[in-house]
């Protein structure tokens, strides 16, 4: 199976997302650049994390019109894999893909930590290996993760099972809709309707080996590549 992963000027993660699908998932990769109109007959698109444009505007605004994202959007829409993570989130709100918006950290400050993670839904193309109800351990990185939407979209994503991971808060008895960035919910990473856009702010592809603090985020990669596979 063949991955693309696009390049957009102040993308930081595509690396990282190309060692977990080559190194550690041993799957053919290739880099797509943000001006290109080819997504090569990749099967599974990742929008890495970063900044791309610099943040310019808000996160994701300009990235969304990048040549690229025509292709990527059209693979989304014949229900081909997109995988957003952390920027790519923000990029696939901006691009319609998926509903809501990432705003600033209800702290006004960046966070870089890692984070425990509660699997809400198992049975997606991107959860399938883990089991509901499972921690994990992934680290965040961001400044604009505070995912927010209006109640009736909040309502449907609860109610059709979209919302896949969730912030666990600290100790026994912390509270379960604790979250780094105040997101609503304490949502994490939620799926589109037709269940092959995910978009996620922890970054899997940094937890993909235990020499690095966890491989909990392998199972996304994992998930996908059994399902495209089938």
């Amino acid at each position: 199976m063949k991955f693309g992963i696009v390049t957009f000027p102040g993308s930081n993660c595509d690396y990282d997302a190309y060692r977990a699908v080559v190194e550690v998932l041993g799957e053919e990769a290739e880099f797509l650049w943000h001006k290109e109109h080819d997504l090569r007959d990749a099967d599974v698109v990742i929008l890495p994390g970063g900044f791309s444009y610099g943040d310019y505007l808000r996160p994701g605004a300009i990235a969304r019109f990048s040549p690229i994202m025509t292709e990527v959007v059209a693979h989304a829409r014949r229900g081909g894999p997109v995988l957003g993570i952390c920027n790519g989130f923000q990029i696939a709100c901006e691009a319609g893909l998926l509903p809501g918006a990432l705003l600033r950290n209800a702290g006004l400050k960046f966070v870089c930590e890692p984070v425990r993670l509660r699997v809400e839904n198992a049975a997606t193309m991107f959860t399938s290996r883990y089991r509901a109800g499972q921690e994990l351990t992934i680290p965040i990185a961001h400044g604009d993760g505070r995912y927010t939407a209006d109640d009736q979209t909040l309502a449907r994503l609860e109610g059709e099972g979209r919302v896949l991971f969730r912030y666990v808060g600290g100790g026994p008895g912390a509270d379960e809709w604790w979250s780094p960035n105040g997101s609503m919910r304490a949502i994490a990473g939620i799926v589109s309707d037709e269940g092959n856009v995910l978009g996620m702010m922890p970054h899997p592809e940094r937890a993909v080996n235990e020499l690095l603090g966890s491989a909990d985020g392998i199972g996304v990669f994992e998930s996908v590549l059994s399902r495209v596979n089938a």
